[in-house]
């Protein structure tokens, strides 16, 4: 019996051993590989315009008995559409001036002033449309987008012309023009 004692006792060392060397093998809890969906959110933005500086000069001419026009360029007016507009919507760009009014003297009515937009630079998807009135007594259609997938951008440089009657006084002429986008 002893050599059974001794055989189990010589034994039990040697399995601890292999039960070790397996253990150390083969991790305590086998973690599977995991993954981490990470998400971010762009909201809408909004409709804006912008428009040339506070004061600019569209040229000048030499008083005259006849009528001229008097032309000159406003600036860059820009339409920025990050509402992520639904396809197939649309903007409109409007613009509205007071008469050109002398410091004295009678004033150039705004149906005298025309308005013409040019080149159109485009962003985005989108129709674009220069409609260039001819009177801005009211509030009219400058540059209508439509057919719109996504956001864009549309920017023009218009050229402001005015009828000047014959005989008006020398001096300063001003007015305000004033867009908007809806």
């Amino acid at each position: 019996m002893r050599r059974h004692r001794l055989f189990c006792a010589a034994s039990a060392p040697l399995l601890l051993v292999a039960l070790a060397t397996v253990a150390s093998a083969t991790p305590a809890s086998a973690a599977s590989a995991g993954g981490t969906t990470a998400s971010f959110t762009l909201v809408g933005g909004s409709l804006s315009i912008t428009v040339p500086p506070a004061t600019v000069s569209l040229g000048s001419a030499s008083e005259a008995v006849a009528a001229q026009v008097i032309s000159g360029p406003l600036g860059p007016v820009q339409v920025n559409d990050a509402r992520d507009p639904a396809a197939g919507s649309g903007w409109v760009a409007t613009v509205i001036s007071a008469a050109f009014t002398p410091s004295a003297g009678p004033a150039i009515a705004a149906s005298a002033i025309s308005y013409s937009a040019g080149a159109i630079t485009k962003v985005g998807t989108a129709t674009y449309t220069a409609n260039d009135p001819v009177d801005l007594t009211g509030v009219v259609a400058v540059v209508t987008a439509s057919g719109i997938t996504g956001d864009n951008s549309a920017t023009w440089n218009p050229t402001i012309s005015i009828a000047v009657p014959g005989g008006m006084v020398a001096g300063i002429y001003a007015a305000l023009i004033t867009h908007s986008v809806s």
